[in-house]
């Protein structure tokens, strides 16, 4: 199994060299250059699986077992989950009305970003440990991504890691979980931006080749292929948990619902089906709606600004796993890819050519919600159920209450409603905080502010030639 750049300038990489990249040289993303395909007999096998048994079977798929002999691999990801709280790792609510709610959010930092960060940061330890190797990852986070990254490396000698969190657009919870990690190996910088202006130094490091050689950059952002490889396992593990059988042919369809930012998440859902999952994707967004305009319409093109609102995780205006998507779609089309995000990395406009577009739209659903509809969900699932649902996840909700649906439908919940208490009391609704969170906002913090008019970069640049000094 090799990793080609959706953009095709550079050579083919193995596992080991798309885990430990960011953006390829080249300005694309890599992707397997083979989607496995799998049988019936397979799905049925797979049927009976437990969440981690199914990231373990999937992960075998694209890490060769030259390079992690299946019986570490198995450990590893067994290492990976022993911190969630959850007996199962994830867990499926069935609540009134047809709503199920995939659970994915019981890891450390109480955000699905723990399920794949947490394997990655098992990945990342045992090639370093083999070869006795440093890395400095570089981490741009809209609110979950920042801490969950820092919790799969804090404390690792091998490893130093810088996080860009927009300061004051996310919650005071989601910025405590990052800035209360007082570590000598994590480097916080709290920047006056939003989520897009964040990633444009942490871009800017990673094009020029020679620093990020040198001092051995990485991302663990959804750029990072091994978190797309392990979150393919939420799709097959929704579809069996909600799939009424399997001995009808064909198989049963399911629906899967995927409140979107980055588009990380529903990349994997695309590769899901790629590989034969009988399933339908929805993509889900607040009002920063660039996804649904490209899918409804085939306009990827910026809006004027990000605008604030109560899913601040989803407060995206470049969803960069959409060049991952478009590539799959054109049938691994490199030159293309590149000619579009060529196009659009200069106009901030793309129109997607008819056919590609007319995949796209065959491919995934998508529906846009405001923040009221944000709330008129969070309300609805409590009075109806007393469960209470995350902003992002009642994203995923409001497309479910407004949309009938003919075949069984699951909602992924990417974060606890624990995290987002404003929006809770936004909505009317009682916050119901766990001790660890509550014991955040006494703890000491420790970040370095990134200032309108600095040098992004050239901050960043700074810190990391400082710390490689230190070691």
């Amino acid at each position: 199994m090799e990793y080609v750049s959706t953009r095709g300038g550079t050579r083919a990489v193995d596992f080991e060299g798309a885990l430990f990249s960011g953006y390829a040289p080249d300005g694309g993303l890599f992707m397997p250059q083979r989607i496995p395909s799998l049988d019936r007999d397979t799905l049925r096998r797979w049927s009976s699986l437990s969440y981690p048994e199914l990231v373990k079977e999937l992960c075998s798929l694209f890490v060769p077992a030259e390079l992690v002999p299946r019986n570490a691999l198995n450990e590893l990801i067994d290492k990976a989950f022993s911190r969630f709280r959850h007996k199962n790792v994830v867990h499926l609510s069935r609540l009134k009305d047809g709503l199920n709610i995939l659970e994915l959010w019981h890891g450390v930092t109480y955000a699905f970003k723990d399920l794949s960060l947490s394997c990655t940061g098992q990945f990342l330890q045992y090639f370093l440990q083999k070869k006795q190797k440093h890395v400095n990852i570089l981490v741009g986070t809209s609110g979950d991504t920042g801490s969950s990254a820092i919790e799969s490396v804090r404390g690792q000698k091998n490893v130093d890691i810088f996080v860009l969190l927009p300061r004051g657009l996310c919650t005071q919870i989601q910025e405590l979980q990052m800035t209360t990690v007082i570590e000598d190996n994590v480097h916080v910088f709290a920047a006056h931006g939003n989520s897009d202006e964040i990633e444009e130094p942490i871009k800017e490091l990673f094009a020029d080749v020679d620093f990020a050689g040198k001092y051995n950059l990485m991302s663990l952002n959804s750029v990072n292929w091994s978190r797309i490889m392990v979150q393919i396992a939420h799709y097959f593990y929704a579809y069996f948990q909600c799939t009424p059988s399997l001995d009808t042919t064909p198989l049963p369809s399911v629906e899967i619902v995927v409140p979107t930012g980055g588009g990380g998440n529903i990349t994997a859902g695309c590769i899901a089906q790629k590989m034969g999952l009988p399933v339908q994707l929805v993509t889900v967004v607040n009002s920063n709606d660039i996804i649904h305009r490209t899918v409804q319409h085939g306009d990827f093109s910026l809006a004027e600004s990000v605008k604030a609102t109560l899913a601040s995780a989803m407060d995206i205006q470049e969803p960069y796993n959409v060049e991952r998507i478009l590539w799959l779609l054109s049938g691994s089309d490199s030159h293309l890819i590149k000619t579009l995000m060529e196009q659009f990395n200069i106009s901030k406009r793309l129109k997607l050519p008819e056919d590609l577009h007319r995949k796209l739209s065959e491919t995934l659903g998508s529906c846009s919600a405001s923040d009221e509809d944000i709330v008129r969900a969070m309300r609805r699932c409590w009075e109806e159920n007393r469960y209470l649902l995350c902003p992002h996840s009642a994203v995923a909700a409001h497309y479910h209450y407004s949309q009938p649906h003919s075949i069984p439908r699951c909602c992924l919940s990417p974060a606890s409603a624990a995290k987002f208490q404003d929006a809770l009391v936004r909505a009317g609704l009682v916050p119901q905080t766990p001790p660890e969170i509550t014991a955040l906002t006494a703890m000491e913090t420790r970040s370095s502010p990134l200032e309108r008019g600095q040098d992004w970069a050239q901050v960043l640049r700074g810190r990391i030639e400082a710390v490689v000094q230190q070691w």
